[in-house]
């Protein structure tokens, strides 16, 4: 079945168009004319700030004249995740979709709903002649996935709706009225490699099969960071006088890291104990995950020894070891909600040159910090240099909102039940354009995508059918000015 001929075909073609187009954050010129190009299609105003976020501007439908402009705002950009057995080419190809059931799948690849799909239904909107909806501003930002840059560079006065509705978030039972915010964690040092000895020879472990996932919304499931499993093997031969010569794992900040490949050096008197310390740490790990990581594949091997090796490597091992990883502490005071995690994201040892890429997040701006101030502790200790960047604030939930109201009523005439009003560890732009746009009433809601970031993401068919009647159906009834 084509993609582009599922219903509603207002988003499903939309989709389709907008994964033909390679979209990687901070590699947007592409999309962005894309967008550009689809607005002036419609004969409708396009604007471009000085970040390259794009606006576009629809008049009300006939009658709707009296209501209060909203914003439609979604992401352009997504994560190019692949498996490590795809040669896919991210730069130059688009997705490659397929349907399997209710489901909307890439192969091998992230699929990109992340935030496709609410760009998708936008587009839908903008480009209908029968649906009825107020003055309109669709906000399409750039580089949400990687730094938040687009949100962060937008400035104030330049909207004048205030409602905003951000179609981002992943079930389509929510409705979210808060989100996490963010800090990247950078940990880097130098070394000075030597030349393996004669009488040493080589170990080459590979961690794979993992399930990776966002690192804000899968953060609590549980499932296993290949960065610190990979850790955890190395660390059970350090006292065999184990040493590094690479190590290569993970990809970005905000995805859970799925693979990881080290190649390591030992004496060879020590390598029977080694091999046998290293089965014994793969099987309890298997055992740990069996049930959460069923697809969990370690190998370690005997291989020739590399050409050089790092001495230090304890050090280095330690800090990882040390450095916080997953659910640093839940909310006290929403149910169920985490308030603090960080995600060792990226692992990269060779050529002398160590570099430790995290993400940490929070709902409360002092234990994002704790977190942080945690992680650049340990690292500090083993010698390396630590960065903090890319810090982007929280969203806080407003549960007086009037849109709030407004579309939880909608849902219950709807569907016959109460929507779940939520608050997500994810990092929504809303708190970021909420600091130049004070008092904006918010809300976030999506249809249901499971997996995002990694390559089993998949879209609901169904899901967006109930997405796209909600929208319809809350644009018809925005409150009069």
């Amino acid at each position: 079945m084509e993609i582009h001929t599922l219903e509603p075909k207002a988003i499903w073609s939309n989709f389709a168009a907008l994964n033909a187009v390679p979209r990687a954050s901070k590699k947007e010129e592409r999309i962005i004319e894309f967008m550009k190009q689809f607005g002036k299609n419609l004969g409708l105003t396009v604007e471009t700030d000085e970040v390259q976020n794009v606006l576009i501007r629809k008049r009300a439908s006939a009658g709707m004249e009296n209501r209060k402009a909203i914003i439609l705002q979604g992401h352009l950009d997504m994560v190019h995740q692949k498996n490590s057995d795809s040669a896919f080419d991210f730069e130059n190809s688009g997705i490659d979709m397929y349907v399997d059931g209710d489901w909307v799948k890439a192969r091998g690849t992230t699929l990109g709903a992340d935030n496709g799909l609410g760009v998708a239904a936008i587009m839908g909107i903008l480009a209908s002649t029968d649906i009825a909806h107020p003055d309109i501003e669709a906000l399409f930002t750039i580089d949400e996935e990687t730094g938040m840059t687009g949100a962060l560079g937008l400035k104030g006065g330049w909207l004048k709706g205030k409602i905003l509705l951000n179609l981002d978030t992943e079930e389509d039972n929510e409705i979210d009225i808060g989100c996490a915010g963010g800090m990247d964690v950078t940990a880097e040092g130098k070394y000075s490699p030597v030349s393996v000895p004669h009488d040493f020879t080589g170990i080459r472990i590979s961690v794979k099969g993992l399930q990776g996932g966002h690192s804000g919304m899968d953060i609590h499931k549980g499932f296993g960071n290949a960065n610190k499993l990979m850790n955890r093997l190395i660390y059970s031969a350090k006292i065999l006088g184990i040493k590094i010569s690479s190590v290569d794992g993970g990809s970005l900040r905000n995805a859970i890291p799925r693979e990881s490949n080290a190649l390591l050096t030992i004496n060879k008197s020590s390598v029977e104990e080694c091999l046998r310390k290293m089965q014994e740490c793969k099987n309890e790990i298997i055992e740990e995950y069996r049930s959460i990581e069923p697809s969990l594949s370690i190998e370690v091997t005997q291989v020739d020894a590399p050409q050089e090796m790092m001495v230090d490597t304890d050090r280095v091992v330690g800090a990882i070891y040390t450095a916080v990883n997953g659910v640093f502490r839940m909310s006290p005071d929403i149910e169920d909600l985490v308030e603090a995690s960080n995600n060792v994201a990226r692992v990269e040892i060779k050529n002398g040159t160590i570099k430790v890429l995290c993400l940490c997040r929070s709902s409360v701006e002092s234990s994002k910090w704790d977190v942080a101030y945690s992680l650049r502790s340990a690292f500090e200790l083993a010698g390396l240099d630590v960065k903090f960047s890319g810090d982007y604030p929280g969203w806080t939930p407003n549960i007086h909102s009037p849109i709030l109201q407004k579309m939880t009523g909608i849902y219950e005439d709807m569907f016959g039940q109460k929507p779940q009003v939520v608050a997500c560890h994810a990092g929504l732009e809303c708190g970021i354009l909420g600091r130049n746009y004070p008092g904006m009433d918010m809300i976030s809601f999506g249809p249901t995508i499971k997996g995002a970031h990694s390559p089993d993401e998949r879209a609901s068919i169904s899901s967006s059918q109930k997405f796209w009647k909600y929208l319809v159906h809350v644009l018809s009834n925005i409150p009069e000015k």
